[in-house]
């Protein structure tokens, strides 16, 4: 039992499953507005069971794709396959599993999820290649957790049209995505003399930290705009406002303790894990109170 449970802790860690927790309200959120309250149970379980097959499926992804650039690079040698904690196969196993687990769902929530779930797995085993060609690589991650409010809107609703009643989950979609590219940016700076010397494309390595933290302030900003807009349409009243203050003066904080001068790993890790959950579980909180 206790091998058992050793593996699992190895799984778990290989997944980074508390980035599948703080990324998790998202889909919440849309599902929530959808609904104007709370939706179903049962769609309440499978989109968990949906997101976090995706989720650990996009990571094992970017962790078999990567895994000769993480061997190479100190600060990730010991990640699980650089390092053998964990073999090949298994990671292919896990791939395997989550990929079913999510598509699975998808189909148990309805039609539309279905016909809509292969995207964002296409998207996922895009991004690891990305940053080999262009720094462009830190949309396109934020492109992976857009969906998540987008495809918490379709397990309610079974539709998606963009230019019609669905415009409010898109919108959502897009400030998410300007959110994680922003964060991604700051994260990526921990790497920046690597990214460099290996050819790889951050913003950081591409611009410089400096220029690299204003267009990471500047995807911030337009995260906070789009979502004020998405609200409004809505129809959201005066009891989102404290949220959205929250989740302002969280967005400054991180742009704050992470400067051109001092960006080293506690710095980074501390704007990308502390601030991030932060936001993630205000946001849903904030689509609670748009319904009220």
């Amino acid at each position: 039992m206790g091998k058992i449970l050793d593996r699992v802790k190895t799984y778990l860690e290989f997944i980074k499953i508390e980035h599948t927790l703080f990324a998790l309200p998202f889909a919440y959120a849309g599902a929530i507005l959808a609904a104007h309250g709370l939706p179903p149970l049962r769609i309440v379980v499978l989109i968990a069971t949906a997101f976090t097959g995706m989720r650990t499926a996009a990571m094992t992804l970017n962790r078999i794709i990567d895994r000769e650039i993480d061997a190479a690079n100190p600060r990730t040698a010991n990640r699980h396959l650089p390092s053998g904690k964990m073999s090949l196969r298994e990671a292919y196993s896990l791939l395997i599993v989550s990929l079913v687990v999510y598509f699975v769902s998808a189909w148990m929530i309805n039609k539309t999820a279905f016909e809509l779930s292969p995207i964002p797995v296409v998207i996922a085993w895009i991004y690891p290649y990305m940053k080999r060609y262009t720094c462009l690589s830190h949309f396109v991650l934020g492109l992976t957790l857009a969906f998540a409010p987008i495809g918490g809107w379709v397990s309610v609703t079974d539709s998606f049209n963009p230019f019609g009643s669905e415009l409010v989950p898109c919108l959502l979609g897009l400030a998410v995505s300007f959110w994680v590219a922003g964060f991604d940016i700051i994260y990526a700076l921990q790497d920046v003399e690597f990214d460099r010397s290996y050819g790889l494309y951050s913003a950081g390595a591409r611009f410089g930290v400096r220029n690299a933290l204003t267009i990471s302030c500047l995807c911030h900003v337009l995260f906070f705009l789009i979502l004020c807009i998405a609200l409004r349409i809505y129809g959201a009243g005066i009891y989102v406002i404290p949220g959205l203050v929250i989740i302002a003066i969280l967005l400054v904080y991180q742009h704050v303790i992470v400067t051109p001068a001092k960006y080293d790993e506690r710095r980074v890790q501390i704007a990308f894990f502390n601030a991030n959950a932060a936001i993630s579980a205000t946001f849903f909180l904030t689509a609670i109170s748009a319904v009220i």
